[in-house]
Formats: C-alpha cells, structure tokens, sequence
C-alpha cells in the first residue's frame, strides 16, 4: 500500500509534468516570472493535505522546514535528495524526509547558492559561505559522491560569552577566569581541538571580552565570527572568479591587515601558509591575537603549525620556525567533546623551546 511520502512524490511528478507541459520546463528554474502562480495553482489541484508539503518542496526547503528550528539544532548535512543527517545535542540521525525529487531538490540548490551569493559548477566544484544563520559548505559531482553535497552549520543567534559557558558547565569558574585573564593580559592564544568542539565559539565569546575601544581585524574566509566592537573589522577570503576577480586567500589577508592599524589580529583558521605570515606579525608587537588550529592535543598542534609555517617557508630551517612559534604563542586552549558535551579540556603555556622540542606548562 503507498505511503504517504510515495504519494508526495506521486504528486510532484505529476506537477512537474504538467509544468513542463506549459512552460517546456528545462528543469533549471521555477521562477520565471508567473510561473510560480502556474505551480501554485497546479498544487491546489493535489488533494488539500498534501498542500503544504508540496508548497514548501516548491518554495521553501522542503523536508529542512521541519527541522530548521530543531532545539539544539547543530548541523544538517545533505548526502543527495534522499540522504539528510541532522545533528542535535551532539549526536546524528537521519532525517526520516527527503526532497521529492532530483529537478527540487536542484531547485533548493539553486536557491540556496543565489541567497547565499555563491556560485558552485564543474569549474568551481566547491564553495563556502553563509546562507541564513548557517555556514555554508557544498561540493558537486563529479568530485562528490552525489551531485550536490551540502553541510550547513549553524550559527548561534545569540552569540556564547564566557559567563554563558560557564553557566552552560564548558568549564569550572576558576578555567574560565585563568582563560578572561589571559585575554585582559594580551597574551597570544590558539584554541585547539577537533571538528565541531567549540574552538570558534569560544573565541567568539573572548572576542565579546575586548573593550569598546580596542580594535580587532578578524580574518575568515567564512563569516562566523561577530566583531566584538564598531572600532573592529572583519576580513573574508575570496575564491577566484574570473580573471577579473582573482582569489583573495588568507595570506593576502593577513598582509592586508597589518595595514590597518590592528591592535589584535584574530584568524578564525589557521590552516595553510598564512601561518607563516600570520607567527611573523605576532612576533613583532600584535599581543593579544586570537586563532583556532584543528589538533586533537597540545604537541600535535604545535607540529601542525611547523608543519603550515613550513609551506609558506620551505627554506626555514625547523629550529628557526620553532623560534618563530615561542615567539608568537604563549597559550593552547584545548577544547572537546564529553559524553556529547563540549568542554575545556585545559590551558597550556608554551613556556619555553628545549632541544627535544617545547616545553609545556599545564595551567
């Protein structure tokens, strides 16, 4: 016997057909001018229950609609139209909705990148940015398992404070009074940890401890991070486009910055060879900077960083890049994940550079 989801998409067929009928519907796009009253009309033609269903598959974004308001709502990944994981409270499960078909769930596609204001084809298989309050990342065939391969991250409404994560049990009031101080006393700070652990939102929430009148220059290249400040301003990346829009890339960014009067430089990511431009300008006087690196623990971080400072300067000797890294970092936060909850999982100086490597102080 069908099931109400076989009857849906029995329905959307039909409608499509019939579109194609009247439009000679080439399956790009449903909003031409007054064809969307065509389909409307072609909706009201379904039986009075599906109506609202069919409306958002049209119009909205479908199966998502039931759960872009999820409480504790973290990430929605979309494998295809059939295929949705939804992350709640830290843990995954599948979406028990799919879009109805290919041509609507292409459609969504084409909506989200137009709100989005990006672009993703066979000569730009990946792009990133903001759609709504969610950051945004896709990929397409053939680089992807399905044609269209879509993350969406949400970001929070009302940004995290360090009194918040405290009330929330992300650590104990004497870490997170150590984790203020270190911010009032301009000391240079990575957050570490692994994906999904909370390193951007604790930034965010030291981010909110500036005053009014210090001045961040904050380098992303997806706009996650609010600017703590009106005296603050943030800089994002750019793919290239055309030859007339070129790629502007973290390092270029970070050049760009020190130009701007930073008093602190805040990197949402390190993860390439910014790295080297990025340690060379906290060397030499910007006390206070903030950044995220992907490790799962202190001395793999500081390897990762040896590791991207070397591709922005493979003539560097390992002694001299580890000197450069003393230089510039003074702690590691260490963030991640509890029995589904994120915490802290401690606070390391770099204290000083041995001949084995450096040495760490636990805090």
């Amino acid at each position: 016997m069908p099931t109400q989801a076989d009857n849906l998409t029995t329905q959307t067929e039909s409608i499509l057909l019939k579109f194609q009928q009247v439009w000679s519907f080439d399956g790009r796009d449903f909003a031409r001018p007054n064809a969307d009253e065509t389909l409307r009309q072609l909706i009201a033609q379904a039986p009075a229950d599906m109506h609202r269903r069919l409306t958002d598959e049209f119009f909205g974004e479908g199966p998502l609609n039931a759960v872009l308001e999820t409480p504790q709502l973290q990430e929605i990944i979309i494998n295809g139209p059939d295929d949705i994981w939804i992350e709640s409270a830290g843990k995954f499960w599948r979406h028990d909705d799919r879009f109805l078909s290919e041509t609507t769930f292409k459609n969504f596609i084409d909506r989200v990148c137009a709100e989005a204001s990006v672009r993703i084809d066979l000569s730009q298989p990946f792009t990133d940015g903001r759609w709504r309050d969610f950051r945004l990342h896709m990929g397409c065939a053939p680089l992807t398992h399905c044609n269209y391969h879509l993350n969406l991250r949400r970001l929070p409404a009302n940004p995290w404070t360090l009194p918040s994560l405290e009330a929330a049990g992300w650590a104990q009031p004497a870490r997170v009074k150590l984790l203020r101080d270190l911010v009032g006393q301009k000391k240079n700070i990575l957050f570490i940890g692994p994906t999904g652990c909370g390193k951007t939102t604790v930034l965010g929430a030291c981010l909110r401890e500036l005053e009014e009148n210090e001045r961040a220059v904050i380098i992303e290249d997806t706009d996650e991070l609010m600017r703590p400040n009106s005296a603050s301003a943030k800089l994002l990346t750019r793919p290239a486009q055309s030859v007339a829009l070129p790629e502007v890339t973290l390092t270029d960014l970070v050049r760009q910055s020190l130009r701007m009067r930073p008093q602190r430089l805040v990197m949402g990511e390190v993860r390439g060879a910014e790295a080297k431009d990025l340690l060379l300008a906290l060397a030499t006087g910007h006390s206070g900077s903030l950044g995220t690196l992907h490790a799962s623990e202190p001395r793999q971080a500081l390897l990762r960083l040896e590791m991207l400072v070397q591709l922005g300067a493979p003539q560097w000797n390992v002694q001299a890049i580890r000197q450069l890294i003393q230089l510039s970092v003074d702690h590691l936060v260490v963030c991640g994940i509890e029995e589904g909850e994120r915490r802290l999982q401690g606070i390391y100086k770099v204290a000083a550079l041995e001949s084995f490597g450096f040495l760490l102080e636990p805090m």
